[in-house]
């Protein structure tokens, strides 16, 4: 799949798709995100478009020479729930991360027809491998944590969570819960 993402291409997605994603994707934590949301709150400009696109949640490691990038593992999605719901509604089609995230976020890919896709954490290393070129675009005093845009070639990706509801975290801990084999506490 190639950014900039349509409603189109987001509604094709089902939670447990495995994507490769091509284009331009940005960078952004913690930091960021708490500099994104009173720009939001004010009406202003984002120092980036976020239409249609999606942002990593990732601090990478500085590139050693030679390289494009460092490790680019994602970090915990939880702690940028409080301002994605925001950024979804300005025209964010994805996010990628590792863990679960909030209700409200869930609510948010529904009505704003969005995604949020899993990255393999503890393989950083292999991931900067799909990475082309990247650039600081802003924030740049908040060093790893500033906001890259990365052009990325066949990045691959799960989708956790689609804009219809699936949900791949519990899609996937049905198919493995079974009844006890042995109820009476025995076992073989």
């Amino acid at each position: 799949m190639r950014t900039p993402f349509s409603d189109a291409d987001v509604e094709s997605l089902k939670a447990g798709d495995r994507v490769r994603i091509s284009g331009v994707i940005y960078t952004a934590r913690d930091a960021a995100h708490a500099r994104l949301l009173p720009l939001i709150e004010k009406g202003e400009a984002l120092p980036i478009d976020v239409t249609g696109q999606i942002i990593y949640y990732t601090g990478p490691s500085p590139a050693r020479p030679g390289t494009v990038i460092g490790s680019v593992g994602p970090t915990t999605a939880s702690r940028m729930d409080k301002f994605t719901p925001s950024l979804l509604k300005l025209g964010l089609k994805g996010t990628i991360g590792k863990g679960y995230r909030g209700q409200p976020v869930k609510d948010a890919l529904k009505q704003y027809k969005a995604i949020y896709f899993g990255a393999i954490g503890g393989a950083g290393a292999v991931l900067s491998e799909f990475v082309r070129k990247a650039e600081v675009v802003a924030y740049e005093d908040l060093g790893t944590e500033a906001i890259r845009r990365l052009e990325v070639d066949a990045f691959p990706a799960i989708v956790l969570y689609d804009c219809h509801g699936g949900d791949l975290y519990q899609d996937g801990q049905k198919v493995y819960a079974r009844e006890d084999p042995y109820p009476q506490g025995g076992h073989k």
